[in-house]
């Protein structure tokens, strides 16, 4: 499992490859600040991406849900 600093920059990046394509319900500008909406974000990319998109949010999840605190680099 990578460190939560290197999590949640996947997931963030994540985030920004799909956000046209599945995330297109959100305002531009904005970018989960906690693990919950970041485990939301991931969850709309599981059920509107493709198989490649799904696998990789579905694995991002299961890391970030395994962490301990809020994964954002500063708590």
């Amino acid at each position: 499992m990578p460190d939560v600093a290197t999590l949640v920059a996947d997931v963030d990046r994540l985030i920004e490859e799909h956000r046209i394509s599945c995330l297109w319900f959100l305002r531009p500008d904005y970018r989960p600040s906690t693990r919950d909406e970041r485990v939301r974000a991931l969850e709309q990319i599981e059920r509107h991406g493709d198989l490649d998109a799904y696998r990789r949010a579905a694995t991002l999840k299961r890391w970030l849900l395994q962490t301990s605190s809020d994964a954002s680099p500063g708590s």
